[in-house]
């Protein structure tokens, strides 16, 4: 047995120079690498450096030229006492309480109508139906300022031809708002389409074949089934939708202007309006900050939800 062990061959040895379990920094490592590097450059260039810079402004009594002076916290006690900060969050936050729903509702309705088995020309809609998304907001805005125009819009056209007088779409604050919230849904329910489709496509047919052996209709199955199943997308739509919301702008800008006057003048125009027609960046650095604060505000609860939503 002493002769069999001694004469056993002895296990291969690494090759000189070259490390058992090493490997270079090829390919396969060079290339996330770079695209990290890449993208933290392109947050601090583009995100994080403006973000200090609006903070610092904020701070300060700029006006867009000349030197800034340090003033501490005098904006942010000027803008909470400002009524005409108070309607424009509030009408924000009232244009994205309705404006999501609706679009989240168009949107689910849309992927569960070209997802069921006998829907026809699925790749025609799709494209029909991702049109919106690639329309400009501005455009989009003055398609349906001309929609909706009082004295010159097709819809109060239409509408006088079955004898029904013209609508103030313009002129009255709620039905100017009604507007933007329909032209709002419109045009972000493309893109949730598709992660609502993509979400659906992910669900195994064998949970429908089952309830369906089971007896259950087209409505349960959708209610027990699709909608617990595409939940963290509905999460993802919401948040996405609510935060896209707070900051509309393009598109109201060349709907209604915020307008009839600026009853429906949204946080972001009121930015837009105090920083450049009134020439105080500092102030609205200030408004940008509190718009900040209350967008991770949103963010944290929304996922907050979620996560609890999920643990039961």
């Amino acid at each position: 047995m002493t002769d069999t062990l001694m004469r056993a061959p002895a296990p291969p040895s690494a090759p000189a120079g070259r490390p058992g379990r090493r490997r270079p920094f090829g390919r396969y490592r060079t290339a996330p690498f770079l695209f990290t590097v890449i993208t933290a450059v392109l947050f601090a260039l583009f995100f994080l450096w403006p973000g200090l810079l609006g903070l610092a402004y904020s701070l300060t009594d700029y006006r867009g030229y000349g030197d800034a002076e340090f003033i501490g916290v005098e904006n942010y006690i000027t803008l909470f006492q400002d009524s005409d900060f108070y309607q424009s969050l509030g009408r924000t936050l009232l244009f994205a309480l309705v404006s999501v729903p609706v679009g989240y509702v168009l949107a689910l309705a849309m992927a569960v109508a070209l997802n069921g088995a006998g829907a026809k020309g699925k790749t025609a809609a799709r494209i029909i139906f991702f049109l919106p998304w690639l329309v400009s907001p501005i455009v989009a805005g003055v398609i349906w300022r001309w929609l909706f125009g009082e004295s010159f819009g097709f819809v109060n056209f239409a509408l006088g031809l079955v004898g029904i007088g013209p609508v103030p779409w313009a002129s009255n604050a709620d039905l100017s708002l009604l507007v933007v919230v329909l032209a709002g849904a419109w045009g972000g329910a493309a893109f949730n389409m598709l992660l609502f489709i993509a979400a659906i496509n992910n669900v195994p047919q064998s949970y429908y074949e089952a309830a369906e052996l089971d007896g259950a209709n087209a409505w349960q199955r959708f209610w027990h089934i699709t909608l617990p199943s595409i939940a963290p997308t509905s999460v993802l739509v919401v948040l996405l939708s609510t935060l896209g919301s707070m900051k509309e702008f393009a598109m109201i800008q060349a709907l209604n202007s915020g307008g009839p006057g600026t009853q429906n003048r949204l946080i972001v125009q009121y930015i837009y309006d105090t920083g450049f027609t009134s020439g105080d960046v500092g102030y609205a650095s200030a408004a940008s900050m509190i718009l900040l604060v209350v967008l991770m505000i949103i963010a944290i609860v929304q996922l907050w939800a979620s996560r609890r939503n999920s643990a039961w």
